[in-house]
């Protein structure tokens, strides 16, 4: 069978690899479409933490369920073979002390598809049927932005948002779009920052943000503040990546707030301690998602709570993928996200 495989930093290849055997506590699936991830994109890049080569990306997966052995069958009473279905894509032990207070995401032994381990970018693998997520009625278009979105609903429910709260997101890319969607399912009140007009467009017509603010052209603490009535959001979600934006985060939330950072950076992040005790701010890591959190997220597709209209941007197949990785990395191309059809 075909797979994707990133061999180093800039170089992608189409090869063939074994086609895959289900163990007796695994399922059989045939991949129907792959998200493309920025940490697929930094991994190309070379800059993508925890990363490992060679390996086959992808973790934004629609799948459907080929096989599912006699042995198998105990553990998967949730699917039938023929069945559609998202993939929970983070494998964890679920002895640890993470998995234990139920916070899988962040399992010791964590590894996650297309990146500690190989992932979705090939025609068919195995895996054990508790990370096969059903679909409901949502499409399988729409079934690969699940793990996506999930990222952002996670962060959201980690920062105890209230219903009419100002709430800053900085960055409108695709991590950003699936938190101010959770946002937004919460009720609260989103102002959202970034330097691109047309993810804040996006932002503004689909996901429904309430405000926007161009970071290039007004000034961000003046503008927050009258927004805010003089007191800055209760609560600032980055979900940028980027180190310096990051640390700016401090200065945009008000006293006795909440920082949360969705996104992740190969880098140290400082702050002024003097600032972060005068303000008392709360700071929250929030990494990958849970299972909770795609069912959230499949439950608010399926009723067109949240809209995807316009998200996917470029498509390709695995052959063609091979050449558009690389124009995939480059701001101009508008990429908001890509997906890579395989079946």
């Amino acid at each position: 069978m075909k797979a994707l495989v990133l061999k180093q930093p800039n170089e992608m290849v189409l090869q063939e690899v074994p086609n895959p055997t289900p163990k007796q506590n695994e399922v059989l699936v045939k991949v129907l479409r792959v998200g493309v991830c920025g940490t697929d994109l930094h991994a190309y890049g070379g800059n993508q933490p925890f990363f490992s080569y060679p390996r086959i990306v992808g973790h934004e997966l629609a799948v459907q369920v080929v096989e599912i052995p006699k042995e198998a069958r105990k553990y998967a009473s949730h699917v039938k073979e023929g069945d559609i279905v998202a993939v929970l894509p983070y494998l964890h032990c679920g002895k640890c002390i993470a998995c234990r207070m139920g916070k899988t995401n962040c399992c010791i032994e964590l590894q996650c598809l297309g990146v500690h381990t190989d992932g979705g970018m090939r025609e068919y693998f195995t895996i054990q049927p508790k990370y096969l997520v059903p679909a409901g009625k949502v499409s399988v278009e729409d079934l690969a932005l699940v793990e996506c979105f999930s990222i952002g609903f996670h962060g959201v429910r980690r920062s105890e948002v209230k219903p009419e709260e100002n709430v800053l997101v900085v960055g409108a890319g695709p991590i950003g779009i699936g938190v101010i969607h959770g946002l937004k399912e919460r009720r609260a009140r989103v102002i959202v920052l970034d330097v691109n007009e047309k993810r804040l467009e996006y932002a503004r017509r689909v996901a429904k943000a309430d405000v926007t603010i161009h970071a290039g052209k007004e000034a961000v603490e003046q503008r927050l503040l009258e927004l805010t009535g003089g007191e800055y959001p209760t609560l600032v979600m980055d979900a940028t990546g980027n180190a310096k934006q990051m640390m700016e985060s401090f200065n945009f939330v008000s006293q006795g707030g909440r920082v949360v950072f969705v996104g992740l950076v190969t880098a140290d992040i400082t702050f002024s301690d003097p600032l972060f005790h005068r303000k008392e701010i709360t700071l929250y890591a929030s990494r990958n998602a849970t299972i909770e959190d795609f069912k959230n997220v499949i439950s608010a597709l399926e009723s067109r709570r949240v809209s995807t209209e316009g998200f996917v941007t470029h498509t390709a197949s695995l052959e063609e993928a091979v050449h558009q990785f690389p124009l995939w990395r480059k701001p101009e191309t508008g990429v908001i996200k890509a997906v890579v059809k395989v079946g």
